[in-house]
């Protein structure tokens, strides 16, 4: 397939999926900056805090499952639509809502817009930017890393400034400006179709160098299939590819829980000081953005990228564990952070481990799903295995532990086959 350049014809695509991206992320990072001063003005109890630590992951794997279905009825850019429309009502809401059951239910809408985006994203990638995947990859995955800093870098300043409801309800703009770019191609495909109809010229057939095709690229799908859902939890490479995004989902999400408490526990640093470090963790994961889609693309370099990640990250833990001084800590979570590269390899293999969007939308399901389940099961293991020991030695061991089993799956995500490939070689046709 001969490459194109990226905004002919795709304009709206890339400011859409950009958009898309960033709210992925600045939809999740714009609360926890700010829960002091919301609990300073309505009563956040442990259990409410709990709720909404949890309810990320349990939204993402729930609207996993069921974003496929939607999107047979609705198509990727209408499901699209409906995904930061929810996004951004429930930043809206959460700026407005005066008690913690109204943040619970208006945190929820937010995050099953944001369950439901994840999913969609690397189907849209490949559907628009099959001859450009690598560069597409690099620019969605960096928007993601990017929207992951700003929100704690301004949220406070803005509160302190203008309120805490107007530093959670600002975000929604990027959301709801995602909208628009979709509506626009529905509409000018809807509007295309009609004077194709009326004109009834059958003689033509339109072709990928009509400008009706490159402005807006096809917006109707096949309907995607149950019975080729069900096949892929009988194909291995589909497990090793969940088995890869629950790795990056677990120590993501076990980080951001717990990162902090353990280096202060363990090294006896500031709070201050373990905001830091956390920093620096998600830090680590920007360079793999700009880097992993190509080398992924181009190089094939799967197996010794998740080597790489896996074996960093491993270190780094056993750093803390064995060397936890205060002046080695940023060492120790530098290399922890490594492990980051995971999440946009993942991404990255959803979209080429699968031939049609069709078929990357019901991967994406699943491997996502699976992962976002393990994600929600581990940091309260994490808990639950302190309060046990009195320490963090096994709940460290445990993370290091989920990195080692790990390597084997990384290592069949590395076969530089299609599911749909796999599925032949075994059983016949897809």
């Amino acid at each position: 397939m001969n490459a194109q350049p990226l905004w002919r014809g795709r304009a709206l695509a890339v400011l859409g999926i950009l958009l898309c991206a960033f709210s992925l992320r600045s939809a999740v990072a714009s609360l926890s900056p700010v829960i002091d001063l919301i609990s300073a003005d309505f009563p956040l109890s442990s259990a409410v805090l709990g709720l909404i630590g949890t309810l990320p992951p349990v939204c993402f794997a729930v609207f996993g499952l069921l974003t496929p279905i939607l999107e047979q009825r609705l198509g990727l850019e209408r499901i699209t639509v409906v995904a930061l429309a929810a996004i951004a009502a429930g930043l809206v809401l959460r700026g407005v809502i005066g008690d913690s059951v109204g943040l619970v239910l208006a945190t929820a809408l937010v995050f099953a817009g944001v369950g439901m985006g994840n999913i969609l994203m690397p189907p849209l990638v490949k559907k628009y930017f099959a001859d450009r995947i690598g560069l597409m990859m690099t620019l969605y995955t960096t928007s993601m890393a990017f929207s992951t800093f700003v929100p704690p870098l301004v949220a406070v300043p803005v509160a302190d400034a203008a309120g805490w409801r107007f530093s959670l309800a600002m975000w929604a703009v990027f959301a709801a400006a995602g909208v628009v770019p979709w509506l626009v191609m529905l509409m000018r495909q809807r509007a295309s179709t009609g004077s194709a109809e009326s004109l009834r010229e059958p003689e033509h057939e339109q072709t990928q160098d009509d400008p009706v095709f490159t402005a807006t690229g096809p917006i109707a799908t096949s309907p995607t299939s149950r019975r080729l859902f069900g096949r892929l939890a009988r194909i291995p490479l589909v497990w090793a590819l969940a088995v890869v995004f629950g790795t990056s989902s677990i120590m993501a999400y076990v980080s951001f829980a717990w990162l902090p408490v353990i280096v202060i526990d363990v090294a006896g640093v500031t709070p201050g000081t373990a905001g830091f470090l956390l920093s620096l963790f998600a830090f680590m994961g920007l360079p793999a953005s700009l880097l992993i889609p190509v080398l992924v693309v181009r190089f094939h370099a799967t197996r010794p990228l998740f080597l790489t990640g896996a074996i960093c990250g491993i270190v780094g833990i056993a750093g803390l564990l064995l060397a936890p001084l205060p002046g080695l800590l940023w060492l120790w979570v530098a290399l922890f952070g490594i492990v980051g590269l995971l999440f946009p390899l993942a991404l990255v293999l959803i979209s080429i481990r699968s031939r049609t969007p069709e078929s990357a939308v019901l991967l994406s399901s699943f491997v996502q799903s699976v992962g976002y389940v393990l994600a929600a099961l581990f940091p309260v293991l994490v808990g639950v295995l302190h309060d046990a020991t009195g320490g963090w030695s096994v709940p460290l061991v445990v993370i290091g532990g989920v990195l080692i089993a790990s390597i084997p799956a990384g290592m069949l995500a590395g076969r530089r086959r299609t599911v749909e490939d796999e599925w032949e070689r075994r059983r016949g046709a897809w």
